[in-house]
């Protein structure tokens, strides 16, 4: 049977996954991330889809993503296909690097919104790739040190993810 379409239209918010295929990395070294960052920004400024939140773990990853114009399964196409040809050739591989396809699940903006931001940039630590609430804000595969003020990424809107903790900068922070 098929895959049913995904629902998809201007300005929806999308928790985006991918996962290695048979949960394999696809992450393995310094550059892999920085190549697949570097793509991220680059498609995400393109196709004017924002970024609010996002996790890199050695098999899978999390967004949080607002569509633009440009249609999700697009935006997905040209960072998950780019990605594993350049993987591919950096690690003299062949075939496939993601299990099936991405998934995706449309969400709701309000209370949830809060709860996915925090949830996708908890997950090195639960994955105990980090320790420690100082050890997160470091991570330098993860949004939430952006939203700290520790790390600087261009593409991350920050200041939309802030705004729905407080007005203030400092009082968002700290919540």
């Amino acid at each position: 049977m098929p895959r049913q379409a995904r629902i998809d239209a201007p300005g929806a918010v999308h928790h985006v996954i991918a996962r290695g295929i048979e949960r394999r990395r696809i992450f393995l070294a310094r550059p892999d991330y920085e190549a697949f960052l570097g793509r991220l920004g680059s498609v995400l400024g393109e196709t004017e889809t924002a970024c609010y939140a996002w996790a890199l773990l050695p098999n899978h990853f999390h967004l949080l993503l607002r569509t633009g114009k440009t249609p999700l399964p697009t935006v997905m196409r040209r960072i998950l296909t780019g990605y594993a040809g350049e993987f591919n050739r950096r690690h003299r591989r062949h075939g496939h690097l993601f299990q099936n396809s991405y998934k995706s699940i449309l969400c709701q903006e309000d209370p949830y919104l809060l709860e996915l931001v925090r949830y996708i940039h908890l997950n090195p630590l639960r994955s105990r790739l980090v320790s420690g609430a100082e050890g997160l804000a470091q991570y330098s595969h993860c949004g939430h040190g952006a939203l700290l003020g520790k790390n600087r990424i261009g593409w991350q809107d920050i200041a939309y993810v802030l705004r729905l903790f407080a007005q203030s900068r400092g009082e968002a922070r700290r919540r």
